[in-house]
């Protein structure tokens, strides 16, 4: 469940919007090999003082990657420094209001579904125990309950009793369509959330019009 906080994916997008940033990506993107400064520079018509600021703005937000490397054929002394050279990035940022993170329940169930290819499991005893230890994983890293839920896109919110309601779901279109199978991999996440961060409440299922299934309720002593 581990993914990029809300800011810093808006953030990363949001670098996209300068029209000469977004050139300067697209030439990176579309190259087959490392572009370099010199080379986006001429390409783009810009001087590589620009081409420089744009090529490191996307690195620091983590749409690109760089390495050191000098040019084939050159090399030892009076080679000169290597050349810092950018590819396209890997991991994709995706930024979605409501938050959703779809992405989340695809990995848990093909995790699961292949779990029980290899072992001839039932599919949905390996699915809960997957989103358990998932869930589990999450509160582990994170700083308290009310972090790892507003990390996950759940907007807690803590009434006076100490339940907690989340007044979003991560996975609305999918619950909506597939109610009894995400609403059960809800569950078990958000009871190994509970876990992880050794939080004194336990998730239960409750259902309630504009709310997430899974309400957070007081455990008892």
């Amino acid at each position: 469940m581990a993914t990029r906080p809300l800011p810093d994916r808006v953030a990363a997008l949001a670098a996209l919007d300068d029209p000469i940033r977004k050139a300067v990506f697209d030439l990176v993107a579309r190259s087959e090999t490392p572009v370099g400064r010199d080379a986006a520079a001429e390409a783009l018509g810009v001087s590589r003082r620009v081409a420089a600021m744009h090529l490191d703005r996307l690195a620091e937000q983590g749409l690109l990657e760089y390495e050191f490397r000098r040019p084939a054929g050159r090399g030892g002394p009076g080679a000169g420094r290597p050349a810092k050279l950018y590819r396209r990035a890997d991991d994709e940022v995706a930024v979605s209001v409501p938050e959703r993170h779809y992405d989340v329940v695809g990995e848990l169930l093909a995790a699961a579904v292949s779990e029980s290819i290899a072992t001839g499991a039932a599919v949905q005893d390996v699915l809960g125990r997957t989103a358990y230890e998932a869930g589990r994983a999450t509160g582990e890293r994170a700083a308290g309950l009310d972090a790892a839920l507003t990390e996950a896109g759940y907007e807690p919110e803590t009434d006076e009793s100490g339940a907690v309601a989340l007044r979003n779901c991560p996975f609305h279109r999918l619950a909506r369509q597939y109610t009894e199978l995400v609403c059960g991999v809800n569950l078990e996440l958000l009871r190994g959330v509970t876990a992880g961060t050794a939080a004194s409440v336990r998730a239960v299922l409750d259902p309630q019009p504009g709310r997430c299934c899974v309400r957070l309720v007081s455990a008892p002593a």
